[in-house]
């Protein structure tokens, strides 16, 4: 049953850049969809870099073969970062294979362009740099939060663009490496301890609701059915639930609303044992992956993980919203990718808000 609350749905975007509950919406008429994952019974067990490479092989051989829709085309392009699982990815792909790599054009911005070519070089593939401006989010974020129907994380613009790039090159799939992260365990610092409940809360909310919005509520009730004994938190269960699922809902938005089929393979298994959160705590965080990565590039050393680069700190260094569910000076002493989730809602609003009669 579909159900309308402008406030809880602010609240939990800029908790949690989405809003899980598909049936909870800002507006009258206005739907969203969630990524539902595969069940855990479909899910490929590993445990080892052998069982991951084989698995790799296999899904992206499918992929790859699989007839098109499009009788004039039949070729993929990989979205390659700087990082270790999209250049694990690379080393599978057929020699000519075009290779996309974000380049944000800002002051001081990252640059991971130079790592990405040396994935592509290594295993004769087309590297290709594609230029992200600040235009590009003005002109895309509109036609995104027409098809999401709600306020979405940055890299969505980054994705889509990525989309019309790739269909210039003859592709009409991707392939990405999403999901490394989540199933590998890649967030280091989220899995750094076993945290108090409080604690994480406030260590996971992206923006607090109440410090930016003049009407907000609580989103404490999100976190609550991971409460454990002691004042602790299931944060590993949590993460499943919330932080993956958001992930994965942006890179499905951005590839749908473009139509672009796209694989992450990463994403269709699991760990056949627990993590080793000693292991991750002492250095190796996705200590299969960096094994695998290594007999793939033996002479590269591992790469410092980064997230794909977005230079929202430069680009919204002096933005302040305008609207009146905005306090006054919210984004004062906020990183520039909190402000990104206040700066697309305000957009939102400016989309959707209902006139008044």
């Amino acid at each position: 049953m579909n159900k309308v609350n402008k406030t809880y749905c602010a609240s939990a975007y800029l908790a949690f850049r989405f809003i899980k509950d598909e049936n909870m919406n800002f507006f009258q008429g206005l739907t969203h969809k969630v990524f539902v994952p595969k069940p855990q019974s479909e899910l490929l067990k590993v445990s080892s870099a052998a069982e991951i490479d084989r698995i790799l092989q296999e899904k992206i051989n499918d992929f790859l073969s699989h007839p098109s829709k499009n009788a004039n085309s039949n070729k993929a392009a990989l979205l390659l970062s700087g990082g270790i699982d999209s250049a694990i990815l690379a080393s599978y792909l057929p020699k000519g294979t075009p290779c996309i790599t974000f380049k944000c054009i800002a002051p001081n911005a990252i640059d991971e362009t130079h790592s990405a070519k040396q994935y592509c070089d290594m295993y004769g593939l087309e590297h290709h740099i594609l230029e992200i401006f600040w235009e590009d989010f003005v002109e895309i974020t509109p036609l995104l939060l027409k098809y999401n129907q709600v306020p979405f994380h940055s890299i969505e613009v980054q994705l889509y663009k990525a989309t019309q790039y790739v269909k210039t090159l003859g592709c009409d799939r991707i392939l990405v490496g999403d999901g490394a992260d989540y199933v590998f365990g890649g967030m280091d610092k989220l899995l750094s301890k076993d945290w108090d409940f409080d604690e994480f809360i406030k260590r996971y909310n992206f923006v607090e609701p109440q410090e930016v919005l003049n009407e907000s509520v609580s989103v404490r009730e999100v976190y609550e059915p991971y409460a454990l004994a002691n004042n602790k938190i299931d944060f590993l269960r949590f993460l499943k639930d919330i932080m993956d699922i958001e992930s994965y809902t942006s890179y499905m938005h951005a590839f749908e609303c473009a139509n672009m089929p796209y694989l992450d393979p990463y994403a269709c298994m699991q760990m056949a044992q627990p993590l080793d959160l000693a292991r991750i705590r002492n250095g190796e965080p996705k200590y299969l992956l960096r094994e695998l990565f290594k007999a793939k590039y033996p002479h590269i050393p591992i790469p410092t993980k980064i997230p794909m680069p977005r230079a929202t700190e430069q680009w919204l260094k002096d933005y302040v919203p305008k609207r009146a569910e905005f306090k006054e000076n919210c984004t004062k002493g906020l990183s520039g990718d909190q402000k990104w989730l206040i700066w697309c809602l305000e957009q939102f609003f400016n989309t959707f808000t209902p006139k008044e009669k």
